[in-house]
């Protein structure tokens, strides 16, 4: 999971002040997913698994990146490197050694305004990784908790290989009482967030190609 996207700059539910989701947000319907990216139609999945199906908030979206898929996929994968390319990112460590691999775990935070819901606060994320295909797919779960603030969340990222780059899409749900109980600024919380995480990916993976090749 990611737990809860950012919301002013990447993906833990709350980066941004929770107040902007609150204003842009109160003419969603319930469950709908927002920004340039959305997609409808089925779920993105890794390993036959895919987001939480109950979920009421949900996002999914996507992005072309201009740089070799192996470059987009270390970015994404070197979990610990997070803080240097993601400004949301404050902390990330591993809770296991070698490779990201299935049954891999992390724990990472990210700081949380004070919102109408709940006070400021830093968010601390414990994901942990249920399927992985490398080069391919990664799918994890797991908590993001703060003061007054609990939501259960899934993550899946698919990677695909194009001519020119690779297409990056990614889905994500978010359960929890916070959540559920305003699910349409929820909704464009984690839609920002998602959006701002593929945008730094997106610079970090071309920035690093571009290095490469000059």
């Amino acid at each position: 999971m990611s737990g809860i996207r950012s919301t002013g700059r990447r993906a833990a539910l709350c980066t941004v002040p929770l107040v902007v989701g609150l204003l842009g947000a109160a003419a969603l319907p319930a469950g709908a997913a927002t920004g340039p990216g959305s997609r409808p139609g089925a779920s993105l999945t890794c390993g036959g698994k895919g987001v939480d199906p109950d979920a009421l908030v949900r996002h999914r979206t996507e992005t072309m990146i201009h740089a070799p898929l192996g470059v987009v996929w270390k970015l994404q994968t070197d979990v610990e490197r997070w803080p240097a390319w993601q400004p949301p990112v404050t902390t990330a460590d591993r809770l296991d050694d070698g490779p990201l691999r299935r049954g891999s775990a992390f724990r990472w935070t990210t700081p949380v305004p004070p919102n109408p819901s709940t006070p400021a606060t830093s968010l601390v994320i414990t994901s942990t990784v249920e399927q992985l295909k490398r080069d391919s797919c990664i799918r994890w779960t797991g908590p993001a908790i703060g003061a007054g603030l609990h939501i259960d969340g899934v993550h899946v990222w698919n990677f695909v290989k194009v001519r020119g780059g690779v297409l990056v899409r990614t889905e994500e749900t978010h359960t929890g009482p916070q959540v559920d109980a305003n699910v349409p600024a929820a909704t464009e919380i984690l839609a920002q967030g998602l959006e701002s995480w593929l945008r730094d990916l997106k610079s970090a993976a071309e920035a690093r190609a571009h290095g490469l090749s000059s």
